[in-house]
């Protein structure tokens, strides 16, 4: 059977019974003995047989598959797609992945998986624009993970970005620092949301300045981000909070090469929490993403509609928490004035 899709009806001949009762023993209903069921299970084992799940669905009227959106390379995204995988198999669901890369938009992703047949839809971070959105809310239950939207047929399950940058800002005033620089995520989901934080919390300080430089995503947006704190010049801020954790890791790259240290230099705290920014040598300060609540909310949002448990788009807002490391210090330590 080497290089073939072994079928249902070669199990059939293997057992030396019929397709109809292998389909009865996969099935897992009456009809079939139990030595029968003992002869069809050892001949599938000796094949290497595996069901069609997906057209056992497909003949039950419902697939019981949900898709899946998100961007390729980001790494929150990819701790994301581990809970929403545990959450999707404890309730009977079936996920189906499409990646959204530099050369693949999110409408691109989001076809793939209508084409599978998907009941219900999780947009990670998408960038659809309201317009699509409200057609596809429209059409089936869709939840938007991580991006807040206004658009009433979609569910929204999302951080609370504006508290996560306000406990940065919080964390580093409370060490002494009064110049803070935001490493900004410009259009990102959730950025303007971040933004907002940062400026809340220096408000709660009025001699702090506001000093917002072009971030991004990625390492490379960080360490673009790096040059231009670099360019300030020794009055530089005394302390960073970067949209995400990748931001930080680049511009901590940077700055460390051109002799700053970090944290007596530059205190510098990222947003995430993703595995690299606990390794030893990065022991980055973070706001930490709750990526199993996150998930498991997802899950319960578009699955509840699906089963009938309720019929109206819902949500939820999931706090953050600081997790300090040593990436952070007190102003004192840096050796400058305040």
């Amino acid at each position: 059977m080497t290089g073939t899709r072994v079928t249902m009806e070669d199990v059939a001949a293997r057992a030396g019974v019929s397709r109809a009762l292998v389909s009865i023993v996969f099935r897992g209903v009456a009809g079939a003995s139990d030595e029968t069921r003992a002869r069809v299970l050892e001949a599938a084992r000796e094949l290497d047989y595996r069901p069609d799940t997906r057209a056992s669905r497909l003949g039950r009227g419902r697939t019981r598959m949900l898709g899946v959106t998100f961007a390729v390379g980001h790494a929150f995204h990819g701790e994301l797609l581990g809970s929403l995988y545990t959450e999707a198999d404890a309730a009977g669901y079936e996920v189906v992945l499409s990646g959204v890369t530099p050369d693949r938009d999110d409408r691109a992703a989001v076809d793939t998986l209508l084409a599978e047949r998907c009941e219900g839809l999780v947009l990670v971070g998408s960038g659809l624009g309201s317009a699509d959105l409200r057609r596809l809310g429209d059409r089936m239950p869709v939840v938007s993970l991580l991006r807040p939207v206004r658009v009433a047929s979609v569910d929204v399950v999302r951080t609370d970005d504006a508290l996560g940058l306000r406990l940065a800002v919080e964390h580093l005033r409370g060490l002494g620092h009064r110049r803070i620089a935001l490493l900004d995520g410009g259009r990102a989901p959730g950025a303007a949301e971040r933004r907002q934080g940062y400026r809340r919390g220096l408000r709660a300080a009025p001699a702090a300045d506001e000093v917002v430089l072009d971030g991004g995503l990625t390492e490379l947006d960080g360490a673009r981000a790096a040059r231009a704190f670099l360019d300030l010049g020794p009055d530089h801020p005394t302390a960073v909070a970067a949209f995400n954790d990748r931001c930080a890791l680049g511009f901590v790259d940077v700055v460390r090469q051109a002799g700053l240290r970090v944290p007596e230099d530059v205190s510098v705290v990222g947003f995430d929490d993703i595995e690299q920014a606990a390794y030893p040598h990065v022991s980055l300060t973070t706001v930490r993403q709750d990526a199993a609540r996150l998930g498991a909310e997802a899950v319960r949002a578009v699955t509840a509609r699906l089963d009938g448990a309720v019929s109206r788009p819902a949500g939820a807002v999931i706090e953050p928490e600081l997790v300090v490391r040593t990436s952070t210090t007190t102003h004192a330590r840096a050796g400058r004035s305040a």
